[in-house]
C-alpha cells in the first residue's frame, strides 16, 4: 500500500443513551452531546487541517420534521468556525419564544442525542466544502439514509467504482469516500427491500412495516457485504436515519480507532487521549476496536462488536503512529520511545562509537519522545563502559528555537569527572 503523507483525518462519534431532558438536570445543558462532541474534535485538532464537518440525528422524529443536520467549513480554523455556527444557531432557536415546549427538542437543529464529527487531511479533490465529511445519502424512508465519515485510503477505488457500474449505479464522481458511501447504500437498499417484502408477506401493513425494518436491520450483514472487497487502510463510521449507527476497522488495524462506554454514552475516536480528557476517564477505560470488527450502536441502545472481515497480520501505519498521533496516548509514547532505542546500534555503528565529540538533538518535535528512548539506550551503552569517561551532551529544544544544555558524565571507578562545555546557536 502507498500513501500520501497527507491522508490522517480523525473521526469523533456520540451516541448519548438517556433522554435529553436527563442530561438537561445532571449537567444542566441540553447540550451535552453537542459539547462533548466539540471537545473531542477539538482535542484531534492536529488531524484536521484541510476543514471538518459535524452531522445529526435525532431519534423518534417527528413527522415533517428535519432530523438529519450537518455543518461543514473549510475556514482556517474550521472547528472554531463550526462551534461558532451551530452554537449560534442553537441558542437563537432556543431562545425562540415560537417553540412548542411539546416538540421544541425536536425544531431545534443539532439538539439531538447521535452526533458525528470529522476532521479532514484530504487526499482527493480540492480544499472545498464539498469534499468535507460527513457524506450524505438522503431518502425519504428513514432506514435509508446514510451519513457517512472516515479515516482512510482505499487503494482499489477503480475496482470498486466499477463493481457500482456493474450495479447499474452511475456515481456522480469517482473518489474513495463516494464510493465507499454508495457500496453501503447499496446494500442498505437490498436489506430494506428484504425486510420489507418479508413482512408484507405476514400481512403487515406499509406503516407498521417501517418500525420493524428499523427494529430487525442487520448492520453487521451490510458491513460484511458491502466491505468483502475493501482493500486498503480504514476506520468508516456512519449513521442510518433510524438512528443506527456504526464505526468499521480495517483487518488489518491500519487506522486506529478508540471508545468508550458507560450507562449515560458511547464515544469512538480516533485517538484514546481525546476520550480520556473529554469524559475524564483512566486509560484502562477506553478500549480498542479490535481489526475486522465494528462497533453498532442500535437506536435501541444495544452495543456490540461483532467480526465483519477475519483480521489479518497486524499492520499499523507507521507514519500515523510515529508522527501524526498525539503522543500523550500511553502506547505511543512507549512505542516512539522503543523505536528510538532501536536506533542505537545503527547510530554507534556511524559515529563509530565516539560519543565524547557527538552532540544529539531531535527535529521536529514529535520525535523527542524517540529522543528520549534513544538517550536512554545510549545511557545503557555507557554503563556497559569500564575503561573510559564519557560526557554525554544533549540538545533540548524549546519553543523559541533556543537550546538547553543537558550533560550526563559517567565515571567509571577510579577514573576523574570530565570537564566538558559546548555552546550552540540555532
Amino acid at each position: 500500500m502507498s500513501d500520501s503523507i497527507k491522508h490522517e483525518c480523525g473521526i469523533a462519534l456520540v451516541r448519548l443513551l438517556r433522554p435529553l431532558s436527563y442530561y438537561k438536570q445532571k449537567y444542566g445543558t441540553e447540550l451535552f452531546g453537542l459539547n462533548r462532541l466539540f471537545l473531542l474534535m477539538e482535542k484531534q485538532h492536529n488531524r484536521g487541517q484541510d476543514g471538518a464537518g459535524i452531522a445529526s440525528i435525532k431519534l423518534n422524529p417527528f413527522p415533517g420534521k428535519e432530523y438529519i443536520h450537518r455543518w461543514r467549513s473549510i475556514a482556517p480554523n474550521a472547528i472554531d468556525d463550526i462551534i461558532s455556527s451551530v452554537y449560534t444557531q442553537v441558542q437563537l432557536e432556543l431562545a425562540s419564544e415560537s417553540k412548542c415546549s411539546d416538540d421544541r427538542d425536536h425544531q431545534i437543529p443539532f439538539l439531538s442525542e447521535l452526533y458525528l464529527g470529522h476532521l479532514r487531511y484530504g487526499t482527493f479533490g480540492g480544499k472545498t466544502v464539498e469534499t468535507c465529511h460527513p457524506f450524505l445519502r438522503q431518502n425519504n424512508w428513514m432506514t435509508r439514509n446514510l451519513v457517512v465519515a472516515g479515516n482512510f485510503n482505499m487503494t482499489n477505488v477503480d475496482e470498486l467504482f466499477q463493481q457500482l457500474l456493474e450495479l447499474g449505479q452511475i456515481p456522480r464522481e469517482k473518489s474513495d469516500t463516494v464510493t465507499v458511501m454508495e457500496n453501503i447504500g447499496h446494500f442498505l437498499d437490498e436489506e430494506n427491500d428484504a425486510l420489507y417484502y418479508k413482512f408484507k408477506e405476514l400481512g403487515n401493513s406499509k406503516a407498521e412495516i417501517t418500525p420493524l425494518i428499523s427494529e430487525q436491520l442487520d448492520v453487521a450483514g451490510i458491513l460484511r457485504r458491502s466491505s468483502k472487497n475493501w482493500d486498503g487502510g480504514y476506520v468508516i463510521a456512519g449513521l442510518i436515519g433510524n438512528g443506527d449507527a456504526f464505526v468499521l476497522r480495517d483487518p488489518n488495524g491500519i487506522r486506529p480507532a478508540f471508545y468508550y462506554c458507560d450507562d449515560e454514552v458511547v464515544v469512538v475516536t480516533s485517538e484514546r487521549p481525546a476520550i480520556q480528557t473529554a469524559f475524564n476517564v483512566d486509560y484502562k477505560e477506553v478500549r480498542e476496536i479490535k481489526p475486522g470488527h465494528a462497533l453498532i450502536l442500535k437506536a435501541s441502545g444495544k452495543v456490540s462488536m461483532p467480526l465483519i472481515q477475519e483480521p489479518q497480520q497486524r499492520l499499523s501505519c507507521s507514519f500515523e503512529r510515529i508522527y501524526f498521533s498525539r503522543g500523550n496516548d500511553a502506547d505511543i509514547y512507549r512505542e516512539r520511545k522503543e523505536l528510538g532505542k532501536q536506533l542505537c546500534t545503527g547510530v554507534l555503528g556511524a559515529i563509530d562509537n565516539d560519543l565524547k565529540n557527538t552532540v544529539f538533538a531531535f527535529i521536529p518535535n514529535t520525535s523527542e519522545l524517540a529522543f528520549y528512548g534513544m538517550i536512554e539506550g545510549m545511557e545503557d551503552y555507557l554503563k556497559d563502559q569500564t575503561s573510559s569517561t564519557y560526557c554525554f551532551i544533549t540538545l533540548i529544544g524549546t519553543n523559541d528555537f533556543s537550546c538547553e544544555e543537558s550533560v550526563t558524565t559517567y565515571t567509571p571507578t577510579g577514573t576523574s569527572n570530565c570537564n566538558s562545555s559546548f555552546v550552540a546557536e540555532l
